[in-house]
């Protein structure tokens, strides 16, 4: 495979989609919250989540899991970003996420049922997407949200108030994910490896791969779109979206086979730079 293109100088806006391009701008504009959230609940929650996962979990290094340790570190040099921890937890629920509440010591989880249902390809695309959090600064604007759900339920009327305030909260939630598939393909440089995750996740088991067909998904995929033909279906669509994590996975393999193909997507992989080599003997990067 050909060496990757290393994304010298990345920023965040420059692969944000739309929609939490916007949504993340909005939440900028509330003033000392951040703060707080980054002075107020940082140290007590950050310290308590990073002892449970160095007392419960598997802490990846170049001496425990190297070839995961090194798919991070090229994951980050590709993202421009500093190495964060990767934590392995033995879980039967394939699950990955970040935690990052004042920048410092970010760490990724990866449960040990989603390395099993993956290619290492395909795992390295889920750091990508933990790391595209990093990027964005989204763990600190989703603790933020969080606090403004919790304070408006104090409030005369907070119920309805926080409801619609959970409702925003959620939408925001699912714009930001659309981001990090895309920090996901900027790592990966093959949509193809970001949409084989997205089928496994949708319906995939080790007993199952050989009989995948990552063609068929991207069809299944951009079938999606034929839902929202009339305002009946569109309904339908966010009924069944409405207060999820995460965008279905075929809506987000749509995103990614679009914005692929895209003449932004094109210029940031595809401009000349700096190649990720593979053989370390080479000095593991070089000059195009």
């Amino acid at each position: 495979m050909p060496g990757k293109t290393l994304l010298v100088g990345l920023r965040a806006d420059q692969f944000r989609h739309p929609l939490d391009l916007k949504a993340t701008r909005a939440l900028k504009q509330l003033p000392g919250l951040d703060v707080m959230v980054r002075m107020a609940l940082a140290p007590l929650a950050e310290r308590f989540f990073h002892l449970d996962h160095l007392a419960s979990s598997l802490q990846v290094s170049d001496r425990q899991l190297p070839d995961l340790h090194q798919s991070l570190v090229e994951a980050c040099r590709i993202l421009d970003l500093e190495v964060p921890q990767l934590y392995v937890r033995q879980n039967p629920v394939p699950n990955a996420y970040t935690f990052a509440m004042r920048g410092e010591q970010p760490f990724i989880v990866i449960h040990t049922a989603l390395i099993e249902l993956l290619t290492p390809a395909e795992t390295q695309a889920v750091i990508a997407h933990e790391l595209g959090h990093l990027k964005c600064e989204h763990s600190v604007y989703l603790t933020l949200a969080n606090l403004i759900t919790l304070a408006a339920s104090q409030l005369p009327l907070g119920e309805v108030l926080a409801q619609s305030l959970q409702n925003q909260l959620m939408e925001w939630v699912r714009c930001a994910e659309f981001t990090c598939d895309r920090a996901a393909l900027l790592v990966a440089q093959d949509p193809r490896i970001v949409a084989s995750l997205l089928m496994k996740l949708c319906g995939g088991s080790p007993s199952l791969v050989d009989q995948l067909n990552v063609d068929a998904f991207i069809a299944q995929a951009r079938a999606y779109d034929s839902l929202s033909d009339d305002a009946i279906g569109e309904a339908l669509k966010q009924v069944r979206t409405q207060g999820l994590t995460h965008p279905v996975p075929v809506l987000r393999a749509r995103e990614i086979d679009r914005w692929a193909s895209t003449n932004d997507y094109y210029q940031l992989v595809k401009r000349p730079t700096v190649e990720y080599n593979e053989d370390a003997s080479k000095g593991g990067w070089r000059n195009w």
